[in-house]
């Protein structure tokens, strides 16, 4: 984890509202999360999954039994 210095920002009763941080160190935080978002992005292939499940019953019937089940 990198070292930001921060400062929080409060209203009158003393509640934070806001963090103030140096701009230095925002943009390390956004160049962190855009490389976290792209690797995320391409690692990810949902085609592989398709068909895998192989489901007994409907899944609206079950979503419906199980909203029954509350009431």
């Amino acid at each position: 984890m990198i070292p930001v210095q921060k400062k929080i920002v409060t209203d009158e009763a003393m509640r934070p509202i806001a963090v103030m941080i140096d701009y230095q160190d925002w943009q390390k935080i956004e160049q962190i999360l855009n490389a976290y978002q792209s690797e995320k992005q391409s690692n990810v292939d949902l085609n592989r999954y398709a068909g895998i499940i192989k489901l007994s019953q409907d899944p609206l019937e079950y979503q419906q039994q199980s909203r029954d089940e509350w009431s």
